[in-house]
């Protein structure tokens, strides 16, 4: 089920009246109903992976419960690293094993060595690695003694699989998210108006950003021997925002439709194409996992409290697992390296914790210093992008290639309509930059204005909607 799908506009309004109509005497039972609607939610897709959710759930659910009741400290960590190894185990499986064997046999036929392994054909389950981070971050707060165990199933299943977050996040902590779950939730009616204008936002950014430009991505991916350069550098603009509006949409999407049961969800983006470095990037670009790979896997390793090449290393490591993170593939592992040499220059200078405050803090516009930092990050992030969005390492490096030549500074032969559309999502965001998400326009005082600008939005998404169905893209995560 999409969140921009017919299914999902009747789905939602059900389920919201159901909450807080029918069942609104006990939250329990709101726990009980959110769960059912977030299994039927998931196994739209495809029933059959709903087992292994379910599998997922129970054994860190379980295991939590005995690493927390466990005196000796054996018993502890055998509990603990049955739940790591299985959780791992499954995604290695689903996710990875494929990559693992080709890359193994590629390697021996280099040296000569013929080899037929077998490979597994199986589809990736949809949201495996985002449940899958919900529940080691879990189950390692535990046996760190950050939090202790939940007792109660159904309000564990409900943190693992609430249906706003289930399939691309954010990436949830148990510190965060439990708490609200097990609390009476009173209807808020201003709270309830924010959630629908980030949902409206989220579908603007989806429906009329990233699906706009998706069809001419594509189009320009599949001829990146024969075009131009500056239609490639087009083109990689238009990923850029593609992937923008559709990931950031769906966690403004994400978030809003939580917030209409009473829930804060963790906000995944901050306008991260303000940026001006790299450092600044990634503090404002899927924040929920890059966080997650700093407090379980970062610091653990040692942060940057040590040597300045263990630093080093550390950052090395983080960036490569978070592009391996993103799928079984040669070109994420490259495109995760690349953001590991743009930040290494910060790390060295010992910049990486600058540029904390919002560009143009006290200005309408951006200083001439801050545009050109913004501009030049936004290439790098661009230049990562062709890796990203290539099917493979050399259809990424063709592309790069065909980039830097003399057909650069031509007339791009692609459509220019979305550098239109993108002005749209760039001045609101820019206006609204210390707000979370633009459309929270209080401030304006008449209504009929703040009422003209959702209606405008409405029509857009009607009118300049494609007939193509584009999936949103982290699914495939």
């Amino acid at each position: 089920m999409f969140f921009n799908s017919l299914e999902y506009a009747l789905f939602l309004p059900i389920v919201f009246f159901l909450f807080w109509l029918v069942f609104y005497r006990s939250f329990r039972a709101q726990n009980i109903l959110l769960l059912v609607a977030s299994y039927v939610f998931y196994s739209w897709w495809d029933w059959r992976f709903l087992f292994l959710l379910v599998f997922s759930t129970g054994l860190d659910f379980y295991t939590g419960i005995k690493i927390s009741d466990s005196k000796n400290p054996k018993e502890r960590r055998f509990w603990f690293w049955l739940s790591i190894i299985v959780n791992l185990g499954f995604l290695g499986v689903f996710k990875y094993y494929n990559f693992f064997i080709e890359s193994f046999a590629s390697g021996l036929s280099l040296m000569g060595v013929q080899s037929n392994f077998w490979s597994l054909k199986i589809i990736l389950p949809v949201g495996i690695s985002f449940y899958t981070f919900h529940g080691l971050s879990y189950v390692i707060d535990i046996y760190n003694n950050k939090i202790k165990s939940e007792r109660n199933f159904v309000d564990y299943s409900l943190f693992v699989s609430f249906f706003p977050l289930l399939v691309a996040g954010p990436i949830e902590r148990a510190t965060h998210l439990l708490p609200q779950i097990k609390e009476k939730r009173i209807f808020n009616y201003d709270k309830a108006k924010d959630g629908l204008r980030q949902i409206l936002w989220g579908l603007f950014k989806k429906i009329v950003i990233a699906d706009n430009c998706a069809g001419i991505v594509n189009e320009i991916f599949a001829n990146s021997e024969t075009a131009s350069g500056s239609t490639l550098a087009l083109g990689t603009v238009y990923f850029a925002f593609q992937i923008y509006g559709d990931f950031s949409g769906y966690s403004d999407i994400a978030l809003g439709t939580a917030r209409l049961f009473g829930y804060e969800l963790l906000q995944n983006f901050k306008f991260p194409y303000f940026s001006r470095s790299i450092a600044e990037f990634w503090r404002r670009w899927h924040i929920s996992l890059s966080s997650w790979f700093k407090d379980y896997l970062y610091i653990p390793l040692g942060g940057s409290k040590g040597s300045l090449q263990l630093s080093i290393r550390n950052t090395f490591i983080i960036f490569l697992v978070s592009g391996f993170w993103h799928g079984a593939s040669w070109n994420f592992i490259i495109w995760g390296f690349l953001h590991a040499l743009f930040f290494l220059p910060l790390l060295l200078l010992k910049k990486t914790r600058q540029k904390t405050e919002i560009a143009g803090e006290n200005t309408i516009l951006p200083s001439i210093v801050e545009t050109i930092q913004i501009l030049f990050t936004f290439s790098l992030v661009c230049l990562a992008w062709i890796f990203f969005r290539a099917k493979n390492l050399t259809e990424a490096i063709i592309y790069v290639k065909n980039i830097f030549g003399p057909s650069l500074l031509s007339k791009p032969n692609a459509s220019i309509l979305p550098l239109g559309l993108i002005m749209m999502l760039i001045i609101p965001e820019w206006i609204q930059r210390k707000k979370n998400h633009p459309l929270q326009i209080d401030f304006i005082r008449f209504s009929f204005v703040r009422w003209g600008i959702y209606i405008m939005l409405c029509f857009s998404i009607l009118f300049l909607s494609k007939s193509e169905t584009f999936e949103f893209i982290y699914f495939q995560f």
